[in-house]
């Protein structure tokens, strides 16, 4: 009874942190339980749960909130999500291994990550059906585009690069070195800097975007996979750590590391830029930092392995 009152008060704590920030939902892709689940961060429950298939891994929600896009590697697909009635609208048939995913801030064009093809393919929101395909590095994994929606970044792991793709020409336009294993790639909201993850390096390499080079590296934890940004810091998961290392963007420096659940992955800060969120594979939970204090102030229960690779946060208000 003592346990059961205690995660109770735990959790009513963590349901008044949050109050106060503005309502947001994340879309997390349970990859083992093959579902899309729908938490609402700001009561941090669980309100939905959408079937998908095909071991879900990559998420994208649009920029208006309307739709999330869900990459499905052994289903060699993508599923089309209402966001507001949690529907499944259709599912567009990509090939090859669709993995990270990405949609242009209008909302008009979703660019996915092919594993296996060294290449991004390009969706038709409208349609709902591929128009092209984007030569890229071997092993595509994480994308970003610009907040001007003129570029399109895509890490490409087996190469240790990133490549910079022109989204009018949909041709490749330049080849960056970064660290070793780049995996998940962000973008800062001015469009300056991205950031990417290297999974064999246990580091984050700094991009000047202008520039088309590599400026800096953050030493982070064991096998870093993801990055967010806000209040001036970077926080990047380390799948082997539990940890999420902390970083000063301007100085990159690293400045703590934060104990999570086992092998956090997705990782994403909420529009209001006051807290973190973070999905970890193992312990099947979403755990929410303090993006001010560096501490996790809560953690809402998930289905199996959940992964929300991408942008997977909705405002709802």
């Amino acid at each position: 009874m003592r346990a059961l009152l205690l995660a109770a008060f735990a959790a009513s704590l963590c349901r008044a942190a949050l109050g106060n920030a503005s309502a947001e939902e994340a879309f997390v892709t349970n990859q083992l339980s093959d579902d899309l689940m729908v938490v609402d961060l700001a009561i941090s429950r669980s309100v939905a749960t959408i079937p998908i298939g095909g071991k879900p891994a990559g998420v994208a929600v649009s920029a208006d909130g309307r739709f999330a896009y869900v990459t499905s590697p052994d289903a060699k697909a993508v599923t089309v999500v209402d966001a507001a009635t949690r529907q499944v609208l259709g599912r567009i048939e990509v090939g090859g291994g669709p993995l990270g995913i990405a949609v242009a801030p209008d909302g008009k064009t979703v660019y996915v990550a092919d594993w296996y093809a060294a290449a991004v393919r390009v969706i038709d929101a409208a349609s709902r059906s591929v128009t092209a395909s984007i030569a890229v590095g071997a092993s595509p994994s994480g994308l970003a585009v610009t907040p001007d929606g003129k570029l399109l970044l895509s890490a490409d792991r087996d190469d240790d690069s990133v490549s910079v793709v022109d989204t009018t020409t949909r041709q490749r336009k330049a080849t960056i070195k970064v660290g070793t294993r780049p995996f998940g790639v962000t973008i800062d909201a001015e469009g300056k800097r991205a950031y990417t993850a290297n999974v064999g390096s246990n580091n984050v390499s700094v991009i000047d975007i202008a520039a088309g080079r590599e400026i800096g590296r953050v030493p982070v934890g064991m096998r870093p996979y993801a990055v967010a940004l806000t209040l001036g810091r970077g926080f990047v998961t380390d799948q082997y750590g539990g940890t999420v290392s902390v970083f000063d963007l301007a100085m990159l420096k690293p400045v703590k590391r934060i104990n999570v659940g086992d092998y956090p992955e997705g990782i994403a800060a909420t529009a209001d830029g006051k807290h973190v969120i973070v999905a970890c594979w193992e312990s099947n939970t979403l755990d929410i930092i303090d993006a001010a204090e560096l501490k996790v102030i809560g953690e809402v229960e998930t289905g199996d392995g959940p992964r929300a690779f991408g942008a997977f946060l909705r405002k709802t208000e």
